[in-house]
């Protein structure tokens, strides 16, 4: 998903996409799909709108990563679920991850919440995380016991998970993706009406992950010497 337009970044975002900016100065798509890559998924769409050309450009068709990558627009701000259902319509074919292309993951963890995807058996999978911790709204927490997710949205302030932007999608979950209220349609309400429906969600713990949230970001996530 690299199709947000990074309001919380302007005015650097006015000119640059999101998933184009660096992160130890290497571009977030660029390192994402490289991790894709690593766990030996062979396919990705890439649904762009913000700045799209930028985004498109950098990716390519994926032989630059060590994968095949095709592209398809968001006309506008639609959510994470519309997201979802276009790249479902480019030829994405579940069971699939859902990963947002403004965030760069520990090494490695894309294959290993992969593998416990696979593993699990369940109809979709959800990550959690505890650095950053949860920090609603844009960091919600996650309610994840014994390997499975009870609550998507978790309104405890006592809990430390939050919910990281990387998700298993079975094709058990796909109907749920249909009938959300919106605009904005959130993926989070997908899964959620899918465990109120009975089905079984993997909860997985990742490590740590990085985002470009302010404009100051961008500084301490190139430059490590500047210090806080």
């Amino acid at each position: 998903m690299a199709a947000g337009e990074g309001t919380r970044l302007r005015p650097i975002t006015e000119r640059w996409p999101k998933p184009v900016l660096p992160v130890d100065g290497r571009p977030v798509l660029a390192t994402l799909l490289r991790e894709l890559a690593a766990a030996r998924c062979e396919r990705a769409v890439v649904v762009t709108g913000h700045l799209a050309e930028q985004v498109e450009e950098l990716a390519g068709d994926g032989s630059a990563f060590g994968l095949e990558v095709r592209t398809v627009r968001q006309p506008g701000v639609l959510g994470s679920a519309d997201a979802v259902k276009r790249g479902l319509a480019a030829g994405a074919e579940p069971p699939c991850l859902v990963v947002a292309a403004d965030t760069v993951f520990t090494p490695g963890d894309v294959g290993r919440f992969a593998e416990a995807f696979a593993r699990s058996g369940a109809a979709g999978a959800m990550s959690g995380r505890r650095d950053p911790p949860a920090a609603a709204p844009q960091r919600a927490a996650i309610a994840i016991v014994d390997g499975r997710v009870v609550k998507p949205i978790d309104d405890d302030p006592a809990n430390p998970v939050g919910s990281a932007p990387l998700w298993g999608l079975g094709p058990d979950i796909v109907p749920f993706l249909a009938g959300l209220g919106g605009p904005p349609y959130a993926l989070a309400d997908a899964f959620a009406d899918a465990i109120a429906a009975g089905l079984a969600i993997a909860g997985v713990e990742i490590g740590k992950t990085r985002d470009l949230t302010y404009p100051v970001d961008l500084m301490r996530e190139n430059f490590p010497y500047l210090g806080p």
